[in-house]
């Protein structure tokens, strides 16, 4: 089977009867063409099925229409419903993604965004867990807009989309202690990032504080943001002989894991055990029992980022530089009012 050669902007000027420049011209929209000539090629396009080469378009426009977006775990399900949101308003704009994984690897952060100026992106969106200096420096340096979506830049002058770790924590310590519950079980995802753990352990014990609650530290877990990471650590707190009235995971994943946990160790959710999660991804609501937690926009989180690099791309003004969205208490099945 012979394969058929592609289309190439020549042949289309030769099928047209038009020169190559003319062509660059509809396809561009860079110059006038009459309407009679710029139907001929667009229908020549057609026929043939041509494709422009987006490289040789951006030399000419000067724009490659593509923006980079790097995370640091595609399969994440925070990751993936920010991703929705970045994708859909890409679209309304008309700009393409480039997607690169880096497994929180601080090797791959840096060979991605050396990799994605090389494919010419207009700016780049990261999602990380963590973000140092060093980060900062490379992106900067390397001369492309960027926007990050993260939990620990505070201490930066960058662009930035977030919403209150220490608050939301505090206030979903608060509605669990509203809901007669004092032993407080407190499993902190993402502890290896240090800002953010720091940040969710001092909400947690200012509703503590707030409440004449004694901090016990026996209660406090750190944990990975996995199902797996959950479990594990919800069955350890467990067969410590110290049973808490509620769990609160800072990770949706790690949340349903405690509560597998607590099945399996014997104890029923809610009744024995209340659990509650954060960020509130899709499959909060369809798990029996129907988990309670943090609701973090996580659409809107991609959305606004994608907008505010489009703006910083056409040199419009976005005010502010970090944008901060609200959270709230979800509350559902997974918690249980002991006051009633």
């Amino acid at each position: 089977m012979v394969t058929k050669k592609p289309t190439t902007i020549k042949d289309v000027a030769k099928k047209a009867g038009v020169s190559i420049s003319t062509v660059s011209r509809v396809i561009n929209d860079s110059k006038p063409v009459t309407n009679e000539v710029k139907q001929r090629v667009l229908d020549v396009i057609k026929e043939t099925g041509y494709v422009p080469n987006p490289l040789a378009r951006s030399l000419v426009t000067k724009k490659s229409q593509l923006i980079g977006v790097i995370v640091p775990e595609v399969t994440d399900t925070f990751s993936a419903e920010v991703l929705n949101g970045i994708e859909e308003i890409s679209k309304m704009y008309n700009y393409d993604i480039l997607l690169a994984n880096t497994y929180s690897e601080r090797e791959l952060e840096i060979k991605n965004i050396n990799l994605l100026r090389a494919k010419q992106v207009e700016g780049i969106v990261m999602i990380c867990w963590d973000i140092d200096q060093e980060i900062v420096n490379v992106l900067e340096n390397s001369g492309i807009p960027a926007v990050y979506i993260s939990k620990t830049t505070r201490d930066f002058d960058i662009y930035n989309v977030s919403t209150q770790n220490a608050p939301a924590t505090r206030d979903m310590t608060q509605f669990l202690i509203d809901k007669g519950h004092e032993r407080i079980s407190l499993l902190r995802t993402n502890y290896h990032i240090s800002n953010l753990a720091d940040a969710r352990l001092q909400g947690y014990k200012e509703a503590l504080s707030e409440n004449n609650i004694e901090y016990d530290e026996k209660l406090v877990k750190s944990c990975g943001a996995t199902y797996n990471d959950g479990y594990a650590t919800a069955k350890e707190l467990l067969n410590e002989g110290s049973k808490p009235d509620a769990i609160f995971a800072t990770s949706d994943e790690a949340a349903i894991g405690a509560i597998n946990a607590c099945f399996d160790m014997g104890y029923k959710v809610p009744e024995d055990i209340s659990v509650a999660g954060f960020n509130d991804v899709k499959f909060a609501k369809i798990y029996r029992p129907k988990l309670t937690t943090v609701y973090q926009p996580l659409f809107d989180m991609g959305a606004v980022a994608i907008r505010m690099i489009i703006k910083v791309i056409q040199g419009q003004d976005i005010g502010e530089r970090k944008v901060e969205l609200p959270y709230r208490i979800v509350d559902r099945e997974s918690v249980l009012d002991r006051n009633e």
